[in-house]
């Protein structure tokens, strides 16, 4: 889909997160010139050029975005203020910016009811505003959400946890890189919302159990209760665990949306969560 215009230079802001990683190695492998810009910047590999920077401080974006015609951009909710001050200032050199956005995201609404659509909502309004070319990518459930059952898979064959009938259609990350690197390398892409899901749902008892299939290991889901599952959440904090467990509890019983986006864009399905667990049998291990 769309027309090569191989830009002479693209950022990728956030670069060392699950997507940014991938965004930044797809781009070089196709030849492209990539700027990869973090607070702990990787060493530079062949075609890709790292840079220290944090977006609480766009004045640290700049000697990054000197020179660059595309940026690609993970949003950490900083908040609406820091959001127009940031896309100010890359409205300064690039013409073309594509965001990681959410599926949480509702166009419908002014007021936007969900707490992680509601903080990319804060950067989508001044990107659209900015008079640069955009594209939002709008994933529902990332695969990598579930390397947070990597300490029990280490430790065990019982994973533990809430809602485990919640089904998903669960998105790897190279797929929503892969959708990035076309908007960001071809046109026909600007002014368009991806909604993004992976090939098909499947409970988070299925995800288990396709992680034990690509570890040779027969791993078995323990439910417990909802607040004994909060308690486990370490890695985020208490009011992202609430976010995340009512997702979850929402498709209880019912099917997660999914799309034919991925396949529409790249002309190919997207993986399957099972090519994710071997992808990541490292993780787990």
């Amino acid at each position: 889909m769309g027309f090569m215009i191989n830009p002479k230079k693209v950022l990728v802001i956030g670069a060392t997160g699950h997507v940014g990683g991938q965004v930044v190695s797809q781009l070089a492998a196709a030849g492209t010139e990539v700027r990869a810009l973090s607070r702990k910047p990787p060493a530079s590999a062949p075609g890709v050029e790292a840079f220290r920077g944090d977006l609480s401080a766009p004045e640290t974006l700049e000697p990054a975005l000197r020179g660059v015609d595309a940026v690609f951009v993970t949003w950490p909710f900083l908040g609406p203020d820091a959001a127009r001050a940031i896309v100010a200032t890359i409205a300064e050199h690039a013409r073309h910016v594509v965001l990681l956005s959410s599926g949480a995201v509702r166009d419908d609404l002014d007021e936007q009811p969900h707490p992680i659509g509601a903080a990319h909502a804060d950067i989508e309004r001044p990107i659209r505003e900015s008079g640069m070319d955009w594209t939002f990518l709008r994933p529902y459930a990332f695969a990598t959400n579930t390397l947070e059952w990597a300490p029990d898979i280490r430790a065990g064959d019982v994973v533990r946890g809430a809602y485990g009938a919640a089904a998903m259609t669960m998105i790897h990350e190279a797929d929503i890189a892969a959708v990035a690197v076309r908007a960001l390398t071809t046109d026909g892409h600007a002014g368009a919302r991806y909604e993004l899901t992976g090939s098909e749902p499947l409970t988070r008892v299925q995800q288990v159990e396709a992680i034990g299939r690509a570890l040779g290991r027969e791993l078995r889901w323990e439910e417990i209760s909802r607040e004994a599952a909060k308690e486990r959440m370490t890695w985020t904090a208490p009011d992202i665990a609430e976010i995340v467990l009512d997702s979850f509890a929402s498709v209880v019983g019912s099917r997660a949306p999914g799309t034919s986006t991925v396949e529409d864009v790249l002309g190919v399905p997207p993986r399957s969560y099972q090519q994710w667990a071997v992808d990541h049998v490292a993780d787990f291990s």
